[in-house]
């Protein structure tokens, strides 16, 4: 029985329930990407698969459109990946566990991938309808968006035609994206060496976290787990002599961390001085986070006596020079745009294995150089400790675009069917616009979507009639692009 069944438009909703019955995190993407081929294959269509798993898909011209320019539909098919700790689910392997409770859709305890699986599924429904009224469409749906817009990045641009292009990635109903930030994962590897270590074993977890969206959180005060984690360490060394055994923080640089943990040797004597003090820190951290992330927990578990190789005490240092010193957050806001955050950054993983600290953030910014300039000042912090640094994934930011006919059309559009004027904005997330608009010359692009919560957490819901309404929206929009 479909979860899904009674979720108008059932024929959108129909494709996403199967969308998210397949496993499509970022890096696992070949069976949704051939499920795509197969529904292409099943209905006569034409398609590109490329070896990347970027799929194309084209439909002609709906009778009466035929002179009318191309139109490109665009989003991607993996998803982040996260959990709730109590939730046993392989990522890999299972299918998500969705539900519907008071108009939203969940993934119990997962991610949804509404993000951006809601895309998809416009896509498809468009493409097998014979009712709707369309220019010839390319339906473009790309890879590895979540870390790095690695399918956007590398597609070949010359299998498309159009230049009106709309993205499906937004998450905000009423509102058209017309400019987005910049990005970059920077990478920091930094030895260290480890010494015999022996006394009582504890581990400090921080967690109750909300985490969310590096790019369209950043700047709602929610604080990361592994700032936080920094500071209880430097902090701890004022009351307490203790050595580190493990840390580890994160999963993917694009969500602001809701779990840090660390493991440490202290004596026994001291055990109840680093409860004490963690009691009183968390006091301080929920006073600081209130109203924004006041759910902040510091637990201490004791785990017994225990030999075991911690970091060398120069080692240590280093790892808290780097924790303490690391950018988090909004570096600058926008000189521009009003309450458009310029440059943040966002460090996502952290974690210690036996020989290094890796570390990785998300750099964002809408200005190139101010984006390189916050990437220079992480890697002289990563060197100056004696480490590597890389930056991977790099993407350009999307630029406002003074000229627009589409953005024109689908204010129009939006107007004439709610009766006010839809929120035309910039945001400082990254979207795969900004690599298509640098790859195609004389791109016109627009992103919307319905609304979502709580993207990239376990926490994500989907609103069933912001869907509707948004799809209803898409479907006038594509009627008017007549000529």
């Amino acid at each position: 029985m479909s979860v899904l069944e009674n979720c108008e438009p059932k024929r959108v909703f129909h494709y996403f329930e199967e969308i998210c019955k397949i496993p499509h995190g970022s890096g696992n993407t070949k069976q949704i990407s051939d499920y795509l081929v197969q529904f292409a294959k099943s209905r006569g269509l034409k398609y590109v698969q490329d070896e990347m798993n970027n799929v194309v898909i084209y439909k002609p011209a709906s009778a009466g459109y035929e002179d009318a320019p191309v139109v490109i539909l665009q989003g991607h098919m993996d998803m982040v990946c996260e959990k709730r700790p109590d939730v046993d689910h392989d990522f890999t392997k299972d299918g998500l566990n969705i539900s519907v409770k008071d108009g939203y859709i969940s993934a119990n305890g997962t991610t949804l991938g509404g993000d951006d699986g809601i895309a998809v599924a416009y896509g498809l429904a468009i493409l097998e309808s014979d009712e709707i009224k369309h220019p010839a469409l390319e339906v473009v749906v790309t890879v590895d968006e979540e870390i790095g817009l690695l399918g956007a990045e590398g597609i070949d641009c010359s299998v498309l035609k159009g230049r009106r292009f709309i993205n499906l990635d937004s998450e905000a109903e009423g509102s058209l994206w017309i400019s987005c930030a910049g990005g970059a994962t920077a990478i920091s590897r930094i030895p260290v060496q480890r010494v015999e270590a022996e006394g009582e074993k504890l581990q400090v977890k921080f967690c109750g976290l909300l985490g969310g969206h590096s790019g369209a959180e950043i700047d709602k005060n929610r604080a990361s787990a592994n700032i936080l984690m920094g500071k209880f360490l430097y902090g701890l060394k004022k009351h307490v002599y203790y050595e580190i055994i493990s840390l580890e923080g994160g999963s993917k640089d694009n969500a602001i961390t809701r779990e840090s943990t660390a493991e440490i040797i202290v004596s026994k004597e001291e055990v109840e001085a680093v409860k004490s003090y963690a009691a009183n820190l968390e006091n301080r951290l929920r006073e600081e986070y209130t109203g924004t992330d006041e759910g902040i927990t510091i637990i201490v578990t004791e785990l017994g006596n225990s030999k075991e190789m911690a970091l060398h005490p120069t080692s240590r240092e280093k790892v808290l020079f780097y924790l303490m010193n690391i950018p988090f957050g909004i570096q600058k806001m926008s000189g521009t745009i009003e309450g458009l955050v310029e440059t943040s950054t966002n460090l996502g993983i952290l974690k210690l294995t036996e020989d290094e600290l890796l570390a990785s953030s998300g750099v964002r910014s809408s200005v190139e150089a101010a984006r390189d300039a916050l990437s220079d000042k992480i890697e002289y912090l990563t060197e100056f400790l004696g480490g590597d640094y890389e930056v991977k994934g790099s993407y350009p930011a999307w630029e406002y675009r003074k000229v627009s006919p589409l953005r024109d059309k689908m204010v129009e559009v939006y107007r004439q069917e709610y009766g006010e004027e839809p929120k035309v904005v910039a945001i400082h997330a990254g979207l795969e616009c900004g690599l298509f608009y640098k790859k195609m010359e004389g791109l016109d692009c627009v992103s919307l979507g319905p609304n979502m919560k709580d993207i990239h957490t376990s926490e994500e819901v989907l609103d069933i009639a912001s869907t509707e309404r948004v799809w209803n929206y898409l479907l006038k929009v594509l009627e008017s692009l007549k000529d």
